[in-house]
């Protein structure tokens, strides 16, 4: 049986596809890149579910595929934007404010129903991913196409994870640490607010490039963490090995009393 939450979500993401065609007259663009967003979001979060042999969504990960849906709305904002259609840039912001609101809310939903899942952690991450993604690419319109450092960081740390087989230590997962949570939220902040545009161009440049170089300090101590802990692993892995062991060797019957 598959995951019926999936396609609620889709349901979800066409549903605010068309409140934003009445509202914005979303353009083709918008409405490209927004049924894709929607279309992935429903085939990932399925293959998840079915690879953590789950039927259903947890409470944080209703609260968490609620943001994705509000993600996949600003996605299609942006790509018109980029095609040159003017959209209202509040209601992008509005969206994607709420979005970071409701970033808030799932973790502690997990926590206080006793739901925590690695699942729902991974898709709240991707979500977060996606969204800062998105911002940085509107914001490039005004601040340059350095800007994308910021969006790019993630997936291409995830593509060299999964391209390293000389380092498959990359693929590994480290501790969960609240001032890497509080970078991440600061780049979707500081993204939403230099895509409001209410800041001088230069504060603006200034706070993104601070988000930048914040994210790449978290990303290198990752990478660090998680190459001390293979080789932490590695050295416990020898330590426990038993003695070697000399092979029994063939015995010639024919020297046997």
């Amino acid at each position: 049986m598959t995951p019926h939450g999936p396609v609620v979500g889709l349901v979800g993401v066409l549903t605010l596809l068309a409140v934003l065609g009445r509202v914005t007259g979303l353009g083709a663009a918008g409405w490209i890149v927004g049924l894709a967003s929607g279309v992935a979001l429903c085939a990932l979060l399925t293959l998840g579910l079915v690879r953590a042999s789950r039927r259903r969504l947890l409470p944080a990960d209703r609260v968490t595929l609620s943001r994705a849906v509000l993600v996949c709305g600003v996605a299609a904002l942006v790509a018109d934007t980029v095609a040159g259609t003017d959209e209202p840039t509040g209601v992008l912001v509005a969206l994607a404010s709420v979005a970071l609101v409701l970033d808030a809310v799932d973790g502690r939903v997990a926590r206080r129903t006793g739901t925590v899942h690695p699942l729902g952690a991974r898709f709240d991450m991707e979500t977060d991913a996606f969204l800062i993604l998105v911002l940085s690419v509107a914001v490039t319109r005004d601040l340059g196409w350095w800007v994308l450092g910021v969006g790019v960081a993630r997936y291409l740390l995830l593509l060299v994870a999964l391209a390293a087989r000389w380092a498959p230590w990359l693929r590994g997962q480290v501790p969960a640490r609240m001032w890497r949570k509080v970078i991440a939220a600061y780049q979707g902040i500081v993204l939403t607010v230099a895509a409001a545009g209410v800041l001088p161009v230069v504060a603006a440049s200034v706070a993104v490039a601070a988000g930048l170089a914040l994210l790449v300090l978290s990303f290198g101590t990752e990478v660090l963490t998680l190459r001390r802990m293979s080789a932490s692993r590695r050295h416990e892995v020898e330590a426990l090995a038993p003695w070697p062991v000399l092979e029994p060797t063939a015995v010639d019957a024919r020297v046997l009393p």
